[in-house]
């Protein structure tokens, strides 16, 4: 029996679907569950597949059948059970081996999990995938955090059975240590402000419009076919336009308007405040995510206040409707400016140098967020190598025409009583980030006043405080 490339630990849905992937690109992969009954049932229905997959019953015969230095991808519940496996792993390996967490970790676990192993003469990888389980499947964006050398070893495997954007792979190196699963995060909160500002545009033609879904998902099919292609765009399309069997209407006015979340938005916005850096629409669609448990709450509130919402009663639709899409637009170019400044902050701090060109260009295809998009994303950052998406001269002229239709839909939305909080937020972003003075002077002013902080005068170094004693008397 020829050895395996690499080994997957715990077959659950994401962990099965990349050894399948894994097998199908012609690997051999080496798997383990603690569940033998799972994972002989993966194989056994693994078809044609089943020859390129090892099942192992212990961590001894995983061990065994894996070319050293051994490759081990970890899929099983973000948190202790990894560190479970890592210490099961840490005493039997061999110097070199590498152990993988491929879960949504949090990339300060990656980062001390990192160095937990750095004295064992093993190394660690923290790899973030993106793309769910028909990503893990048949190819999803796959973001590496470690050692070079590490990479170097797994890398044939991982651009293989990574998605494919024009035949490029959507895989790569971001850097030491918790870089992959930071890159991750940020593309996770990216994705919280994208679903938000579109279930925004939703309500907007839903509330304050009178759409039916099957009018907005058309809407959304023509969106698709221009500059707001994305994934996302085309599913929401998709979903709008379903039909429940039992209900005989819409899914969508079927499902109860509370979302839930698994944690990776908080973290990047958490990351973001701890960095100092404004993710204000990221921010609010975490809220929203929030505000959207508060169902009971929110039920009783509507009774208690009784203030009806208002129609918005455009002269021509299809001109608001134009005016939502440029919006949504606006408000996606302030989002991902705020994501990646997170990754440039982050990247400095750590000394990580990540490639923002490179991970606009994994994003492309594989993850939730892939879009058209990401390559005008790709192309500014390949040229200027950082800075704020919004000082990119093609996001710089498209900011200046599409800020227009976020401020009238933002407008129309607050007048009608529609809330939208991300693109409002989105907006907020973009007129404070161009304001040469904006209002700060007075908080400085304020914080003199009460606390001594001190403040600067214009044109001239230095700390001063104000002639406050009078006033305080």
């Amino acid at each position: 029996m020829s050895n395996a490339e690499i080994g997957v630990i715990g077959m659950g849905v994401m962990g099965s679907n990349l050894a399948l992937n894994i097998a199908e690109k012609g690997f051999k992969v080496a798997v383990w569950n603690r569940n033998d009954k799972v994972m002989h049932d993966v194989i056994r229905h693994a078809g044609p597949l089943a020859s390129n997959m090892i099942a192992c019953e212990t961590y001894e015969q995983l061990k065994a059948a894996i070319r050293p230095p051994r490759p081990i991808i970890i899929l099983v519940k973000a948190g202790d059970p990894v560190d479970q496996v890592i210490g099961h792993l840490k005493s039997l390996l061999d110097a070199h081996d590498i152990i993988i967490d491929s879960g949504n970790a949090n990339f300060r676990d990656t980062m001390r999990r990192f160095d937990g192993l750095k004295d064992s003469g093993l190394t660690f990888i923290g790899m973030g995938i993106s793309g769910g389980e028909e990503g893990a499947r048949h190819g999803p964006s796959i973001m590496v955090g470690g050692k070079e050398s590490s990479w170097h070893r797994v890398e044939k495997v991982l651009t293989s059975i990574s998605a494919k954007y024009k035949g490029a792979p959507c895989a790569a190196y971001m850097g030491p240590d918790g870089a992959g699963h930071f890159v991750k995060t940020i593309h996770n909160g990216i994705e919280y402000g994208d679903m938000q500002m579109i279930s925004e545009v939703y309500g907007i033609m839903r509330d304050g419009l009178g759409m039916k879904a099957a009018e907005i998902a058309k809407v959304f099919g023509d969106w698709n076919k221009g500059r707001l292609n994305s994934y996302l765009i085309e599913i929401t399309q998709k979903v709008l336009s379903v039909i429940d069997a039992k209900a005989k209407k819409p899914i969508v006015d079927v499902i109860v308007d509370r979302a839930g979340q698994k944690g990776t938005g908080k973290w990047a916005v958490i990351e973001a405040q701890t960095f100092g850096v404004n993710a204000s629409a990221i921010e609010a669609a975490v809220d929203a995510r929030l505000m959207s448990s508060l169902k009971a709450e929110r039920e009783k509130a509507e009774k208690a206040y009784k203030i009806p919402r208002k129609k918005i009663s455009p002269k021509s639709r299809a001109a608001f409707l134009r005016q939502l899409e440029g919006a949504l637009y606006a408000g996606k170019i302030a989002a991902y400016a705020q994501g990646f400044a997170v990754l440039e902050t982050a990247s400095k701090e750590f000394e990580w140098n990540l490639p923002l060109g490179t991970i606009a260009s994994i994003w492309r295809e594989g993850c939730i967020i892939r879009s058209q998009f990401l390559g005008e994303i790709t192309k500014a950052f390949n040229k200027s190598g950082g800075g704020n998406l919004l000082m990119a001269p093609a996001f710089t002229a498209m900011m200046k025409k599409d800020h227009l239709s976020l401020r009238a839909v933002v407008s129309a939305s607050a007048l009608a009583g529609a809330p939208a909080p991300a693109l409002a937020n989105a907006l907020s972003y973009f007129d404070g980030y161009r304001q040469a003075r904006g209002t700060a002077n007075l908080i400085q002013a304020q914080r003199d006043f009460f606390g001594a902080h001190g403040f600067e005068r214009i044109g001239e170094e230095g700390a001063f405080h104000g002639p406050w004693a009078l006033g305080r008397g």
